[in-house]
């Protein structure tokens, strides 16, 4: 412990003359938390439209007035010919074109199907989603609302739909994005500050000087680990809250569940990222090579831990790299606290798994580390 004690007291030392570092650990996950927090949406609304309507009825002007109503649709042009709608899609100055033929009201009168082409810019597939799935839940819901006017002239009664699905969302019943994207980015702030501070710390050592200056000291390769660690957790603590004070004061983050237990299974979170800076910074030997190390680890832990995409879609075998990604875990804590309000009992298994990995990162370094030595 008298060792390990001034170990500590030297990378504090380090730490507090290095004052643009500690700066921009505490900043930037403040900058990215408001960055992100309001840049990423995966409800897309208010899509640049541009409308070609040939019938100018009443019917059409409904059917309009629908799309524009449901948020989804913006309507920026109206067309007065199929060239002009293709010319704003493929220019980007729309994202949906709507053509109504002038048979429309006609059909609709004489009880036929009436088309109308709805044309969505693909090439961002998750607005083209949000617009084919909008402009579809708007087409059989107004499909419907005719079957029953009809079906109510003819007999007299009212048609009662054969089935009646009652859908209640839990945990984020008005679908924020914001509630569900800022503990994913709390969790990706902290693995790239963390990773990317310790991955530099052994070879920063070599480059300067000062590990054979540690290595003749009787400090055993685990105690230098550990101080290279230590003083990070309270830096990684201090990101945490001030990212949590972030979301709840700027995105009235909700957090349902034990806020003690969140900051306790938070640490074995920043201890497993400062263990994986540790491995690479025992593999490196560069801070280059590193930082490159670093960014390897990053991209990642953004695509594979479900902070973007749902892991359950991804193929087998990236769903299992994801298993040996720490964030996984940890998102999967942040947001069953923060969203679900549930307790250790649901969470043990995750907690466990980032404590392995916090061991496995460890015996790997010191063997790396020995083999270096020697």
């Amino acid at each position: 412990m008298i060792r390990l004690k001034a170990l500590l007291v030297k990378e504090f030392l380090q730490m507090q003359r290095d004052k643009a570092v500690i700066f921009m650990m505490i900043l930037i996950p403040v900058i990215q938390l408001l960055l992100f927090g309001f840049a990423i949406n995966t409800d897309v609304k208010h899509l640049p439209t541009i409308v070609f309507d040939q019938c100018l009825q009443e019917e059409s002007r409904d059917l309009l007035s629908s799309f524009t109503a449901s948020g989804y649709f913006d309507v920026k042009e109206v067309a007065t010919s199929y060239d002009q709608v293709n010319a704003a899609v493929d220019s980007g100055r729309a994202k949906v074109g709507i053509s109504i033929p002038p048979d429309f009201a006609e059909n609709l009168k004489h009880g036929r199907t009436a088309a109308v082409q709805v044309i969505v810019d693909a090439s961002d597939s998750m607005t083209a989603s949000s617009a084919i799935s909008a402009a579809q839940v708007i087409g059989q819901l107004k499909s419907q609302n005719i079957i029953f006017s009809r079906y109510q002239q003819l007999t007299g009664q009212k048609l009662q739909t054969p089935y009646d699905i009652r859908i209640r969302p839990w945990y984020n019943p008005d679908f924020v994005s914001a509630y569900y994207m800022v503990p994913g980015i709390l969790g990706i702030v902290l693995t790239m500050t963390m990773v990317m501070v310790t991955s530099m710390a052994i070879v920063r050592e070599r480059e300067v000087g000062t590990l054979e200056q540690l290595l003749v000291t009787p400090m055993k390769s685990h105690e230098l680990m550990l101080g290279k660690i230590i003083p990070y957790v309270f830096v990684g603590y201090i990101q945490a809250i001030i990212a949590l004070s972030v979301g709840v004061l700027v995105f009235d983050l909700p957090i349902n569940g034990s806020l003690g237990l969140l900051f306790i299974l938070t640490t074995p979170f920043i201890v497993a990222s400062l263990a994986l800076g540790i491995l690479i910074s025992t593999v490196a030997r560069t801070q280059m090579q590193a930082m490159q190390l670093s960014f390897f680890v990053l991209l990642p832990s953004v695509l594979l831990s479900g902070f973007m995409f749902p892991r359950e879609a991804m193929p087998t075998f990236f769903y299992y790299i994801g298993d040996l990604i720490p964030a996984t875990y940890f998102l999967e804590i942040m947001r069953g606290i923060i969203l679900k309000g549930i307790g250790i009992t649901y969470l043990w298994s995750q907690a466990l798994s980032l404590l392995a990995f916090i061991l496995g990162a460890f015996i790997v370094s010191m063997l790396k580390f020995q083999d270096k030595v020697a």
